[in-house]
């Protein structure tokens, strides 16, 4: 049973609000991860999610997340700092993030720490592309979850390069 969720959410219908899926994304081709740590695209599943955070000591989320910040800005916030500043909300799966926590707090699944990363989102029209704000967040943030990681004591290893016929 991982005891490391790092999950990514968001819709990638609506360009920077899939920000999470796509750092998942770039997550899973590029690096390998122990086997206590589960890399999960959550999507917009909300409550769906609740029975992935059964035995996870450290939770990790990934997500578009307005701080009225400018576009691209990154953003980190652990503990009791995420509830309260999901009452903002940018899209319908936040209160999904908003209720899943609340959810698991009483039903005592809530991990022991749980740290939100997110970025600042510069579009959430309809599109499969992030912006290229945020597109040039995604490196930045995928050096933050493995600092984080690393932090946690995970090792994360670089998956060998593959090539392509």
């Amino acid at each position: 049973m991982p005891h490391v969720l790092v999950l990514g959410i968001g819709n990638i219908l609506l360009r920077d609000e899939g920000v999470g899926v796509r750092i998942v994304e770039r997550l899973q081709a590029s690096y390998h991860f122990p086997e206590e740590v589960r890399v999960l695209d959550g999507g917009t599943m909300g409550l769906d999610l609740l029975a992935c955070l059964e035995g996870v000591e450290r939770l990790l989320v990934i997500d578009a997340v307005d701080a009225g910040h400018p576009p691209g800005t990154l953003i980190r916030l652990e503990g009791e700092d995420i509830p309260a500043f999901l009452s903002h909300k940018i899209s319908p799966h936040q209160v999904g993030l908003a209720d899943l926590l609340s959810v698991a707090r009483l039903c005592h699944l809530l991990p022991p720490t749980v740290v939100l990363f997110g970025v600042q989102p510069a579009s959430l029209e309809t599109g499969l592309e992030l912006s290229p704000t945020v597109s040039a967040q995604v490196a930045p943030l995928v050096r933050a979850v493995l600092q984080e990681l690393q932090g946690w004591g995970v090792s994360v290893s670089d998956l060998p390069a593959t090539c392509d016929a």
